[in-house]
């Protein structure tokens, strides 16, 4: 039997090549197996082989999108497999971007079937699931194992062309498409079964699933706004020139706290940054505030300011860098922010 050819996509990090200060190499292509394709390979016993495979850096393919992508569709095309896999990026922001963005490129410059994993809260999971095959992982590689399993049968079922069972049967994410198939009861005996299953307190499963959505309780408004500490935050990646933190384009893993005269640049990859180079207020409206407290609309203002990129961050990282720097707002006294975007 003829094996189905594999090329398998990865970043900097899984390559073994490095963390953050590679991130920025550009692709390559190894006739090799690297890193988590050995325990693909595995998997896939004698009906496939990875024949090659594609590295890039993470910051190097979001800040360079289309030349990377195109760069590496080329490396893909001349290797002439059957099946192209990314991943698995866990819960890496970036990363997953990078695969989801790689793979749909793939899928539709090549014709050829894709499949990449990732953790259900990374944005390329967002950004990609209707398009893609996504296996559903853990946040971190430490879930590598149980992820390598369901990313191996799916990957071989779409190269074979085989009938794809539902998301809970294979391990991928939601794509939202619905299929027509027959029951073995009709649906007002299984709306009965779920009514009597819930009045006994028992699980069911329902067959349209409502969305959840993430309320949060408004705080109480200030009472005398000439009286408030006021401090700015933003999601516009507004930072000191040359980015000292090293906040990233998209997917930020980090934010940074900067002093309010101390604006230079954004890092912002998802907007064009000329505006916002050439004055940083229209991100970050400190000479507003400043008009506001001089005329004693506001009591004051928060000396500093607190900056991430918002294109491509995970709700998760978000709120664990609202957690950090609200510590500092509450013991600094603010009684109120302003959160600016793009």
């Amino acid at each position: 039997m003829k094996k189905i050819k594999v090329v398998h996509y990865i970043n900097q990090f899984f390559a073994g090549i490095g963390g953050e200060e590679k991130a920025d190499m550009k692709p390559e292509f190894r006739n090799e197996i690297v890193g988590p394709g050995s325990a693909l390979q595995k998997q896939f016993g004698e009906e496939a082989e990875i024949i090659g495979t594609v590295i890039c850096g993470d910051s190097y393919l979001n800040e360079n999108v289309e030349d990377a992508t195109k760069e590496i569709l080329e490396m893909v095309k001349s290797a002439k497999p059957d099946l192209f896999i990314a991943g698995p990026a866990f819960n890496a922001g970036r990363y997953g971007v990078a695969a989801g963005t790689v793979a749909k490129a793939v899928q539709e410059e090549l014709g050829i079937p894709v499949v990449t994993a990732m953790y259900i809260e990374n944005p390329g999971a967002d950004m990609y699931k209707k398009d893609l095959h996504i296996i559903s992982t853990s946040n971190s590689a430490a879930g590598m194992r149980k992820a390598i399993k369901p990313l191996a049968k799916l990957a071989l079922k779409l190269a074979k062309n085989e009938t794809i069972g539902s998301p809970a049967e294979e391990g991928y994410l939601e794509r939202g498409i619905r299929k027509n198939y027959f029951a073995e009861k009709i649906g007002a005996e299984r709306a009965v079964d779920m009514l009597v299953n819930k009045l006994k307190g028992e699980e069911f499963t329902t067959e349209y699933p409502m969305p959840v959505f993430d309320n949060v309780e408004p705080g109480a408004a200030i009472k005398d706004l000439s009286k408030a500490k006021i401090a700015l935050v933003t999601s516009g990646g507004m930072v000191p020139t040359g980015n000292p933190e090293r906040i990233e384009a998209s997917s930020a893993q980090r934010y940074g706290k900067y002093e309010l005269d101390n604006m230079g640049e954004t890092a912002h990859g998802g907007f064009d940054p000329t505006y916002a180079n050439n004055n940083p207020n229209v991100v970050v409206p400190t000479d507003a505030l400043k008009e506001l407290e001089a005329e004693g609309v506001i009591g004051s203002i928060h000396p500093f300011y607190y900056s991430t990129t918002g294109n491509g961050t995970s709700v998760k990282n978000s709120k664990a860098f609202a957690a950090e720097f609200t510590k500092e707002l509450v013991a600094a006294g603010v009684d109120g922010v302003i959160l600016t975007s793009t």
